[in-house]
């Protein structure tokens, strides 16, 4: 198989980055285990989750040609079923992708010890100063994609840039089996143009409410003052005022493990209104959901933060037997937890939720 569909944002004398951070991110990837494993399956439609015929199911990840009737991760699998009903449905079988992860970061690891797994199919890799000695960029993602190829029959996607949420946002670009890089001076005509559901950290929820605002691309985005953007979504504001400008100083850091997600929101007024609270809550919960169905993970504690109009802040936690990743489940617990404080009785300014110890669906599956 040769390399495909090359995205290059740059002129031969431009591709010495003073840091070199990749984002790979393989292709499809349970939908193209199953491939792998079974070829009669290729150039079908190909759905990896649960069964359609539940209400529980849900979508982990489809093939390409599923993605030609609107199917995606997280989605699901019933309203699968009703987009395609000629689809093969097939359970995910974690333990297999685990394994054929793990043979994958050892690839990395030949490359270099700056690896940062955010999941079984997505890593980030700083290979600034990388083992080949490789100098230039293109050249470093053309071998590790070609490595990663050779050796397991699978195909990745890589953005390459001198930082993570460029690095991020490119290697979505040109898939699949593509490479995308971004250099320091192509970079804002990159993000100008970007759609503002395309960057990283931006969700459904976010997309919708910066499309009410007027912010439809990168250029957009850049237009409006920092306090304005707090001001509409709390301290993401500043991430969003910083990366649309291209300023990400996180380091890929080899041994980060997330252990906790949440969302929070300073209100434009303080209110007392029990149900605008919960309203306000469940928005941020479908946004987590959103986030956790991703990237397969599940957690067991939920938590509800409040700040008063006195600053006062508070929290209220519970941990469940099962894990959860589903905002009604959620959202039963948090107005569970609201009762629990004083909200209402007290005005409040600030609103989230969270849930902690995760964990992968695959490691719950065990």
């Amino acid at each position: 198989m040769t390399l495909a569909n090359q995205v290059v944002y740059f002129s031969e004398k431009e591709q010495t980055f003073d840091s070199i951070i990749l984002y790979m991110d393989l292709d499809a990837f349970f939908a193209s285990v199953e491939i792998r494993e079974n070829p009669s399956l290729a150039d079908k439609p190909l759905v990896v989750g649960g069964n359609p015929k539940t209400k529980q199911g849900v979508v982990s990840t489809c093939n390409y040609e599923a993605r030609k009737y609107g199917i995606h991760s997280a989605m699901p699998s019933s309203t699968a079923y009703r987009l395609c009903p000629h689809a093969i449905f097939v359970r995910p079988r974690f333990d297999v992708y685990k394994k054929i992860s793990e043979q994958i970061r050892e690839i990395f690891h030949e490359y270099t010890d700056l690896v940062e797994p955010l999941s079984l199919d997505e890593a980030f890799l700083d290979v600034t100063e990388n083992k080949k000695g490789i100098p230039l960029a293109t050249d470093v993602a053309k071998e590790l994609l070609k490595t990663i190829y050779e050796k397991t029959r699978l195909t990745a996607s890589a953005g390459v840039s001198f930082n993570k949420f460029l690095a991020k946002v490119a290697s979505d670009v040109n898939k699949p089996y593509g490479i995308t890089i971004v250099t320091p001076k192509k970079e804002a005509q990159f993000i100008d143009c970007l759609p503002i559901g395309k960057f990283f950290g931006v969700g459904k929820v976010t997309e919708k409410k910066m499309h009410s605002l007027g912010i439809k691309t990168g250029g957009d985005l850049k237009k409006v003052p920092e306090e304005e953007l707090s001001k509409h979504f709390g301290k993401v504001g500043r991430f969003y005022y910083n990366i649309v400008r291209g300023i990400d100083n996180r380091e890929v850091s080899p041994h980060h493990t997330r252990k906790s997600i949440s969302q929070e929101r300073t209100l434009a007024n303080d209110i007392d209104d029990r149900r605008q609270m919960l309203q306000i809550l469940e928005k941020m919960a479908l946004s987590l959901e959103e986030y956790l169905g991703k990237k397969h993970i599940k957690g067991r504690t939920i938590t509800l933060k409040v700040k008063y109009y006195n600053f006062k802040n508070i929290t209220r936690s519970i941990t469940l037997s099962e894990p959860v990743n589903e905002s009604a489940i959620m959202m039963k617990y948090a107005a569970v937890l609201l009762d629990k404080t004083d909200a209402g009785k007290i005005k409040v300014r600030l609103l989230g939720i969270g849930l902690s110890n995760l964990h992968p669906i695959g490691d719950l599956l065990k």
